[in-house]
């Protein structure tokens, strides 16, 4: 499809429907008939080759097609407001920070993480969870600013991205203090055959576990396998079993005597990368946030990095 072929007045006008819902608020706050509108609608869906809107009576309702539509518009509008109030000097001081995070992520860490901005009174943030392709996507499609995941993306000419390595956390054994008060287990040795509660396969941290348990010929005996940290959090919390989770996910929990610490393994870490659109305009913020973090200001140098100082995390100390 050629570009210039494209008629963004079309374009817009979709979109102004699509958000309204309704071809008669559009047409009043565009300032224009319906039937003008509906004709421009129905220019863009040819030159598309496929509608946008599934018709019955008044009622309008995006097609596939036109969510997907929609989805570029609103970023193609959305920067082109930005654009408009930075040149014209109509800045009102207010940074909006879309933030995307894996669902697998601990909640916690994101709230430690996402703090200086929850403090800022200049930022309005919007946080988002979901799977990691999900987010990139819409990262690249300018929909969000970052995309907090435990593992980084590779870069490549069809996806632009960098990944900004954060900090790690210790992957930790904990237990509820009324079962596990006073004793401390060898990771792996003394788990043969202990209740465990873990993170599912799509967690790297189980990935990591199961190979130390393989690798030492020791067996736990899994009771769960949860994907959510909250609810592995909660599971911690009110079953008499060891379960394998960042320290990060039940710091409050650890704090209060609740829960304790009854082992650790150096084999078993979780790191934590902010992902952005590479040559993307970020929130001042945001940008002074993942320049401080780059800095070793907040997190602990990469592991990678043999030139880098070591640093104790705010994470690590915190959490």
């Amino acid at each position: 499809m050629d570009l210039n072929q494209l008629n963004f007045k079309h374009l817009f006008y979709f979109w102004r429907v699509a958000k309204q819902g309704s071809l008669t608020h559009a047409a009043e706050q565009i300032q224009t008939s319906q039937s003008a509108l509906s004709t421009q609608i129905r220019q863009l869906e040819t030159r598309l080759g496929t509608p946008l809107f599934d018709r019955q009576g008044r009622q309008l309702t995006l097609t596939a097609t036109g969510r997907q539509v929609f989805a570029y518009a609103e970023s193609i509008f959305e920067l082109g407001e930005e654009m408009l109030v930075r040149l014209e000097g109509r800045d009102t001081g207010t940074a909006h920070v879309r933030v995307g995070s894996v669902s697998t992520m601990s909640r916690n860490f994101q709230v430690n993480w996402l703090r200086p901005l929850l403090q800022d009174p200049a930022v309005v943030l919007s946080v988002e969870s979901g799977p990691l392709q999900t987010l990139v996507e819409r990262l690249l499609r300018h929909q969000l600013d970052v995309v907090l995941a435990n593992q980084p993306v590779p870069s490549d000419p069809a996806r632009p991205v960098s990944s900004r390595f954060l900090g790690s956390q210790d992957i930790s054994l904990v237990g509820r203090a009324d079962h596990w008060a006073g004793i401390a287990l060898r990771v792996p040795e003394d788990l043969d055959a202990v209740d465990t509660a873990l993170p599912s396969a799509r967690h790297g941290v189980r990935l990591q576990f199961d190979a130390l348990c393989f690798a030492a010929g020791v067996q736990p005996r899994l009771r769960a396998e949860i994907d959510d940290m909250t609810m592995l959090r909660l599971i911690a919390r009110d079953s008499g079993w060891i379960t394998v989770l960042p320290e990060v996910v039940v710091q409050d929990e650890l704090l209060s005597g609740e829960l304790v610490h009854v082992g650790q393994s150096s084999q078993l870490t979780e790191h934590f990368y902010a992902i952005t659109a590479q040559h993307s305009h970020l929130a001042g913020p945001l940008d002074q946030l993942l320049t401080r973090a780059a800095a070793g200001g907040m997190f602990t140098a990469d592991p990678t990095d043999s030139s880098s100082p070591t640093r104790t995390s705010s994470c690590s100390q915190n959490d």
